[in-house]
């Protein structure tokens, strides 16, 4: 629980505009990690410089972040959030395990920049990714997908 109150006091100020952040978050996830652009085929033809206010990148972006955000507000009583998405991501976007890790390493900066996330409250952030990635993988060898 205090690794969630570390996070979520400083939630507030992502979702005040999680189209704003999501965007920030998904630019960088493309930009520092070549090749997790091409898990979405709906980004794959936007080149790199255009990926900062594209509405299209910015729309998915708040998606990923208010998911985010309803996984941290259950506070380790996600199960019922995220077994639907985990499926999605296997069966569905095909998405390893290592994109969410790397994504929450973008998430833990952009929140660190723009919401004053401090180092123990990245941590925390790291931390809760670590066991919603584990559930997730859980949901994955379920499925028989090597993630």
């Amino acid at each position: 629980m205090a690794d969630h109150d570390l996070v979520l006091k400083c939630w507030g100020a992502v979702e005040s505009d999680y189209k704003k952040h999501g965007g920030e978050v998904l630019t960088r996830l493309f930009t520092e990690n070549p090749g997790t652009q091409d898990l979405f085929p709906k980004f794959a033809g936007i080149a790199k410089g255009d990926l900062a206010g594209n509405a299209d990148v910015a729309a998915h972006g708040a998606t990923v972040l208010n998911k985010l955000g309803d996984l941290l507000k259950a506070k380790g009583g996600h199960a019922a959030l995220l077994k639907p998405l985990a499926t999605t991501h296997a069966q569905k976007h095909k998405i390893p395990l290592k994109n969410f890790q790397l994504i929450t390493e973008v998430i833990a900066k952009v929140m660190a920049e723009k919401a004053g996330l401090d180092a123990a409250g990245q941590d925390a952030l790291r931390k809760i990714m670590g066991v919603i990635i584990s559930d997730i993988d859980s949901t994955y060898k379920e499925l028989g997908f090597a993630g």
